[in-house]
């Protein structure tokens, strides 16, 4: 039995699998339904290419992430990496916080998407669906983590069906997705066109905020050292391929300025493949917002229970329950920050900070492995290492996508 003053050690039971299973819930989300419209409005049919170059943008940080990762497999990994890059235990906090309101930021968002989805189900008021959802997706992450991901993991694989199933339904209907392929392909000359592109390429971007999630659970993982890099680029590069697929056919289905003024572009263009009710994506629109609000939810306990363990805040948030394994008080604060958010606070525009926050969170990561690069030059064994101009271009690719949002916008 572990010691009062020590802090209890998380159990060590995520697969591969179930690590890339929780990476794709946590990245793929409701926004893609959302998405779509806007990308196909801003660059038309060359919109699926940005969602590419956004993975490659990405990928430098994934890599950022997976070497730090497999340094130091903790909770609440980005204010561990700070402290051991610049040992300021202020900055350390500062950046774990950062992570948490993010995260908070983002749920909260999530939930009030969910309580309009359900409301089409049930006859409740919004703020009492929106307490019922918070509550009842805390209570899932409560659970043993390795039972609560599985779930997540379940209704990732339900929410990855909605999107197969329109990719499917869009080969179905013919050889146009083959022979329009090089309509995606803007002219080199068309300054226009790549301005747009870029501009779409910050959109997507943020849909795939989430996957650096994995390393908040790289503690709970049985072998870090090879589990967080596998499951980093599974994560992206699925996802990528999944976007991609999906925007394709959507702006061969339905004509990119009819997609663009819908208000629910992938129904309409399931709608239009398979003539079936709109209900059935509203289904699984309703399970991916679900989902979305579990995942944040273990995260950010975790972000919690680490920032206790080294010592940043009360011990207290360190205490996992005896049945479950998992830190319940940190689950707990968690669980009451979203619903305060998403009961209390008006959430127009705080979304669009959830990407930003994000973006600056990557740029502070890259510096911190440029930083102890620098200054530990014989990596650890079993460590994933990435040349230095990796991070150099995570950091420059990171600041580039911020200012790019200060003009677009």
């Amino acid at each position: 039995m572990a010691e009062p003053d020590q802090p209890q050690q998380l159990k060590r039971s995520l697969t591969l699998w179930l690590a890339v299973l929780y990476g794709l819930g946590v990245t793929i989300g409701a926004g893609i339904y959302v998405l779509v419209g806007i990308a196909a409005g801003r660059s038309g049919m060359h919109a699926p290419l940005a969602f590419v170059f956004a993975a490659l943008v990405m990928s430098f940080s994934a890599a950022a992430f997976a070497e730090l990762g497999t340094r130091m497999p903790v909770s609440a990994s980005e204010a561990a990496y700070v402290e051991k890059a610049f040992n300021r235990p202020r900055l350390s906090l500062t950046m774990g916080l950062l992570v948490v309101l993010t995260a908070t930021i983002s749920a909260a968002t999530i939930s009030v998407g969910s309580a309009g989805y359900l409301g089409v189900f049930v006859d409740l008021p919004p703020q009492l669906i929106i307490t019922l959802v918070v509550l009842s997706m805390g209570l899932v992450a409560c659970l043993s983590t390795r039972q609560s991901v599985t779930l997540a993991g379940i209704m990732t694989l339900i929410e990855l069906g909605g999107l197969m199933l329109i990719i499917a339904a869009g080969f179905g209907t013919g050889s146009g997705l083959v022979t329009r392929l090089p309509e995606i392909l803007p002219a080199s000359g068309d300054i226009a066109v790549w301005v747009g592109l870029s501009g779409t390429t910050l959109i997507a971007v943020f849909a795939f905020i989430g996957f650096e999630h994995l390393v908040n659970v790289s503690e709970e993982m049985k072998t870090p050292s090879r589990t967080l890099p596998w499951a980093l680029f599974l994560t992206l590069g699925l996802t990528a391929l999944v976007y991609a697929l999906v925007v394709w056919v959507a702006v061969v289905a339905v004509p990119p300025e009819e997609l663009a003024t819908s208000d629910a572009p992938l129904a309409l263009v399931f709608e239009r493949l398979t003539g079936m009710p709109l209900i059935t994506m509203s289904v699984i629109a309703v399970i991916a917002t679900l989902n979305g609000i579990i995942v944040h939810v273990i995260m950010i306990s975790r972000v919690l229970y680490g920032l206790a363990t080294q010592g940043n805040l009360p011990k207290v948030l360190t205490h996992l329950n005896a049945r479950t394994g998992t830190p319940l008080m940190a689950t707990a604060i968690g669980v009451s920050a979203i619903l305060v958010l998403a009961l209390a606070v008006p959430l127009a525009g705080l979304a669009d900070l959830t990407a930003r926050f994000t973006l600056v969170i990557f740029a502070i990561i890259n510096i911190t492995l440029i930083r102890i690069k620098s200054i530990e030059t014989d990596p650890p064994p079993q460590v994933f290492v990435c040349p230095m101009w990796v991070p150099v271009a995570g950091l420059v690719s990171s600041l580039g996508l911020l200012l790019l949002d200060l003009v677009v916008r």
